[in-house]
């Protein structure tokens, strides 16, 4: 894995030598990690692994006509074949009048601000393993865990550098971090089975081991002794750990690309009422450490704070510079790639905001609903907003939380939902994407 200045510099010189080569423009991407790993089951060492990569990826206008190709072969000869081979492609690609870089006008020019994404940490294997056997042992402590899925520590390092031939170059730098474990509880065909995780950019900042290990004993023996459920209309909490699934379908549904394929519920929301007064959904690259800050998008562009919807009504798509000329707007700076093919959108750090009431005090004005805990299957229509999910959680009855509920399916629409939608007070900023508890007033509930 190269370092910053070294990677910036090698995708200098790729993009330079396909102008050379013939590109009418062009723009390179490298990334390289280095990871290692520490799985534990039992109090035993189960796996130990250490990886560590590097791929370059260019993207070639030839008018109209593009093509990408990636290499993990970064010798001078390897690119020499890859600057060709790509050339060709793009001779013999479809034209494509929406494709380019981005607007040279609208570059990132300014000096990088810190996000302080690095820590410069590289642990020793055995902290690793201290750290997975401390969540495990502490999961196994707990009353009614029969057994253990395992436990799991990690480190990784990372550098992503771009170039393009219109005259912008930048590079991230970062390392994260993360521990995890599974338990069951119960014994025979009435076990349940639960998990808990925490990742963070730097090592001071990661959950205590034996916290991590509590919260998943805890989730699995709650789940112990499922009952069964009328099936009917009932009020639905989703807890943050799968409320988050409902902004990652808002995300998809006001890409830039999703509407301009006209594949989108949204389709007409843009500047409409699509959530309930007061809700706002923001989006904040700048947040210091977060695990998806930035200060430029893949394309080069600058970034900033804002908010996707303000006082309930969708205040803008998110588009990279090709979807954004189908649309007719400028880019909005989230742009995100890889080494393969052409830039796609997606947010920073996202989060909707807390609400006026806490947790309790929704629970406690629900006569009849379910906590959901987990969601299982993909019963979400994109265009439709049709949504039908498997689900599992708890009872909620006369504004008390009672048994377990399992292999249940809750179904609505996405727009009749964010439009009933109501957050919680408890939101914590642990992810990419963040959620407070999410109260829908009204879905049905059936059987699976």
């Amino acid at each position: 894995m190269l370092e910053s200045a070294a990677a910036r510099e090698r995708a200098i010189s790729l993009v330079d030598l396909a102008r050379k080569k013939g590109a009418d423009a062009a723009d390179a991407v490298y990334v390289g990690d280095r990871s290692q790993g520490v799985s534990v089951r039992l109090g035993q060492l189960e796996d130990v692994h250490r990886s560590e990569g590097e791929e370059i990826g260019l993207r070639v206008f030839l008018g109209k006509r593009n093509a990408t190709v990636a290499s993990s072969d970064l010798s001078a000869d390897a690119l020499e074949t890859l600057v060709e081979r790509v050339l060709a492609m793009a001779a013999e690609a479809p034209e494509d009048q929406f494709a380019g870089l981005a607007p040279e006008e609208l570059l990132f020019r300014e000096q990088p601000i810190d996000l302080d994404l690095d820590d410069g940490g590289d642990p020793d294997p055995a902290n690793l393993r201290e750290r997975a056997l401390a969540a495990e042992d502490s999961a196994r402590a707990v009353k009614g865990i029969t057994n253990s899925g395992g436990a799991g520590a990690s480190s990784s390092a990372s550098i992503f550098a771009i170039a393009t031939s219109h005259g912008f170059c930048g590079s991230t730098q970062a390392t994260g971090y993360s521990n995890s474990v599974s338990v069951v509880g119960g014994e025979g065909g009435t076990m349940q089975r639960d998990y808990a995780w925490h990742s963070a950019r730097h090592l001071a900042d990661l959950e205590a081991p034996e916290e991590i290990g509590r919260r998943a004993a805890e989730r699995a023996v709650a789940r112990l002794n499922p009952v069964s459920i009328k099936p009917g209309k009932m009020a639905i909490l989703f807890d943050p750990r799968v409320a988050t699934t409902l902004l990652g379908h808002f995300i998809a549904a006001i890409s830039g690309s999703a509407i301009a394929r006209q594949a989108s519920f949204l389709l007409d929301a843009l500047g409409t009422q699509v959530f309930a007064p007061g809700i706002t959904i923001r989006d904040d690259p700048f947040r210091k450490r977060g695990l998806r800050s930035r200060v430029f998008d893949g394309e080069g562009l600058p970034v900033q704070p804002l908010d996707l919807v303000r006082d309930g009504v969708l205040a803008t798509w998110l588009a990279d510079s090709a979807a954004a000329r189908q649309l007719g707007i400028p880019p909005t700076g989230h742009a995100v790639r890889g080494v393969s093919g052409s830039p796609g959108a997606g947010p920073a750090n996202l989060h909707i905001a807390a609400g006026q009431r806490s947790r309790e005090e929704m629970i406690a004005d629900i006569k009849q609903g379910i906590l959901v805990t987990e969601l299982i299957g993909h019963g979400v229509n994109g265009v439709t907003g049709d949504y039908s999910r498997g689900a599992a959680g708890f009872l909620i009855s006369d504004g008390e939380i009672g048994p377990a509920v399992a292999e249940i399916t809750i179904a609505s629409n996405l727009r009749q939902m964010f439009a009933m939608l109501e957050p919680a007070g408890d939101l914590r900023f642990r992810r990419g994407i963040d959620s407070p508890t999410l109260l829908v007033p009204e879905m049905v509930v059936a059987s699976a």
